[in-house]
């Protein structure tokens, strides 16, 4: 048996992560369908797996923005700010799609809401009052208690006080952070064992009906990826251009996002993006900063994912969504697809941010990150592909037009 067993587990432990959450996924629906008995008890993985989730998220926000803004550099003057001001027009652009999608198409989960209070908002002024409660929390409390609003404002403001800091003081926030992300890792690396226990006792105790539910949040997701990939990008481009935008965005989409897609990694495919902005004829000095700079902040898949997700626990709960809630939603989600780090799923892990605003706590917040793995094979294959091609896009775009306006 051990001798048998063993080449099977290291097999398996070469495989990628993408192919074990297939794995988990597969396994926990047939143990669901020929075994629900034992299915329902396989639920106790899942809910450990949520509850790392839990604990490492909170550590994640602080740690890697403030990180990341005490160690931005400064002084290169390029034609950066045309570039940065589309990156965060495509990712608020995006985050409003997939409001409007999430409307028309609103999706329903299968959430545990036993001895939780869901209180929701009165309107916009209680959003705001609750936001502005929340960015001064204490940040101990803020901490303990996964207030992802007043987390992310004591890091912002903590960065930008580190940034006046010597070397090592930077260097050791940096070595921080790279730890940080290793145990995030490390606990990502559990997602399919935490899948298939997720999956088993949902199917088993609520039916084969929830796979329908996730199906469809799928096809949301990724309507709203295509629809900014192919309409709303291009349209962006075209206002940059004044010519038709599509050789150069079906070009972008061919060379960078197809194996953006495979690696599911914006930083991994920066050389990619370095290497098309280069045969494109860009400026230099502006793409090599505009591209690294791209994988970090213009993250439109991030933001539909966010948005998709944190709608549809709105949706589930019951929670009415008025339009200028709607709108600060959108930038909520974009601020915090800015801050999505380079782990994989990290804009997963980000959804309590957006969730808190209607009063959603975070242990239900956490079981819809759980969801989001689940459906994570293609979204974030998906995600990162619209993510990593439009760096290269917008950097040409704004390279192009700057030329046709000289």
């Amino acid at each position: 048996m051990t001798a048998s067993s063993t080449p099977l587990l290291q097999r398996l432990k070469r495989t990628s992560l993408v192919t074990q959450i297939i794995i988990g996924l597969i396994a926990g629906i047939a143990l669901a369908l020929f075994a629900p008995e034992v299915a329902k008890a396989t639920g106790f993985i899942g809910k450990v797996f949520v509850s790392a989730l839990k604990a490492v998220a909170p550590i994640l926000v602080f740690v890697l923005v403030m990180a990341s803004i005490a160690n931005h550099k400064h002084g290169q003057e390029t034609h950066i700010r045309p570039i940065l001001f589309l990156y965060l027009l495509g990712t608020f652009g995006a985050a409003v799609v997939a409001v409007v999608a999430s409307m028309m198409f609103p999706s329903s989960l299968v959430l545990s809401t036993d001895n939780l209070a869901v209180t929701a908002p009165g309107g916009i002024g209680e959003v705001l009052q609750s936001l502005l409660l929340s960015v001064v929390d204490n940040p101990v409390s803020a901490l303990m208690n996964a207030n992802f609003i007043g987390i992310l404002a004591w890091a912002i403001g903590m960065g930008i006080a580190i940034r006046h800091a010597g070397d090592t003081t930077r260097e050791v926030l940096g070595d921080l952070s790279n730890g940080v992300t290793v145990i995030v890792r490390l606990v990502i690396s559990f997602a399919p064992l935490g899948i298939f226990g997720l999956v088993a006792s949902t199917l088993a105790t609520s039916g084969f009906g929830a796979l329908i539910s996730y199906a469809h949040l799928l096809a949301v997701l990724l309507g709203c990826m295509v629809f900014v990939a192919l309409v709303m990008n291009p349209l962006i481009v075209f206002w940059k251009l004044r010519r038709n935008p599509f050789p150069l965005v079906l070009m972008c989409l061919r060379e960078s996002g197809i194996t953006a897609f495979f690696t599911r990694s914006s930083a991994a495919n920066i050389p990619v993006n370095l290497e098309l902005s280069k045969r494109l004829g860009l400026h230099e000095d502006t793409y090599s900063v505009s591209i690294p700079l791209g994988a970090t902040i213009n993250m439109a898949g991030a933001a539909i994912t966010i948005t998709v997700l944190t709608l549809a626990a709105v949706h589930t709960l019951g929670i009415a969504v008025d339009i200028p809630t709607a709108i600060l939603l959108s930038v909520v989600a974009a601020i915090c697809a800015c801050g999505a780090s380079g782990v994989a799923g990290g804009s997963l892990l980000l959804i309590p941010l957006a969730c808190s605003l209607f009063g959603i706590p975070s242990e239900i917040a956490m079981q819809v990150v759980a969801v989001g793995f689940i459906i994570g094979v293609l979204q974030d294959s998906a995600e990162t592909a619209l993510n990593s091609s439009t760096d290269v896009l917008f950097t040409a775009a704004a390279c192009l037009g700057e030329e046709r306006l000289a």
